[in-house]
């Protein structure tokens, strides 16, 4: 009798001693080791889906528990998947960033159901400060006044809350610590671009008062639909 009792009351405190703590998260991390290259893009198609934003590679890596470069492998396949079906999304590669979105030929279908204040068409004066920025970042209002020969101010205010372009983190080291400007992501998924070293080459000219006009023809020449971001 008194072996038996203390049979029960070893195996109680060796129940009690265990961590299922820590067991879950190892069969949680064995788990997520042997996924199957099916099971790993579909993930990543569900990140990038439920993310809306774009995400670092090596971010998606570390969700999947592998390497960067089989990550990028499986986000090709995605990629390869959605051409075949001939499907109305795909994979946006912006800098080491990747971002689930729609295909440009749907665009017009977007547009009028999705119908938002930040879709008003951009005049001329933004264009040219987008561009401008686009081609001289990172830069300052100053400057772009100094091009246009007109106060931009305003015009520099839209394109940020357009979400095209954005204030550096850092301010350049100039007299007064000016605030500079650069492109955003979302400005290389609007023009199609995967970085900002994909813009077109612009002409070379020594006329500084042409420059505002030369960087806005070459930026409409590449997407000539920026008008109606």
């Amino acid at each position: 009798m008194n072996e038996e009792l203390e049979t029960i009351q070893n195996e109680a405190e060796y129940e009690n001693s265990l961590d299922f703590g820590d067991t879950g998260l190892a069969e949680s991390e064995s788990a997520q080791r042997e996924l199957m290259p099916s099971a790993a893009i579909a993930v990543i198609e569900a990140v990038l889906f439920a993310s809306g934003e774009p995400m670092l590679l090596s971010r998606l890596a570390d969700t999947l528990g592998f390497s960067e470069e089989r990550t990028a492998e499986y986000v090709a396949q995605l990629e390869r998947k959605y051409n075949v079906s001939e499907s109305g999304l795909r994979v946006a590669r912006l800098g080491k960033c990747y971002q689930l979105v729609t295909r440009i030929e749907y665009a017009d279908y977007v547009k009028k159901a999705l119908v938002s204040k930040r879709n008003a068409v951009l005049s001329q004066a933004a264009i040219e400060c987008l561009a401008l920025i686009a081609y001289n970042q990172p830069t300052t209002k100053s400057f772009i006044e100094a091009v246009r020969g007109i106060d931009s101010g305003s015009v520099v205010n839209t394109l940020v809350e357009k979400g095209l372009i954005e204030e550096c983190e850092e301010r350049l080291p100039l007299p007064g610590r000016p605030i500079a400007y650069r492109t955003t992501e979302h400005f290389l998924l609007c023009f199609g671009l995967s970085s900002i070293s994909a813009l077109p080459p612009l002409v070379s000219n020594t006329d500084t008062a042409d420059e505002a006009e030369t960087s806005r023809e070459a930026l409409l020449q590449f997407a000539p639909e920026a008008e109606e971001l």
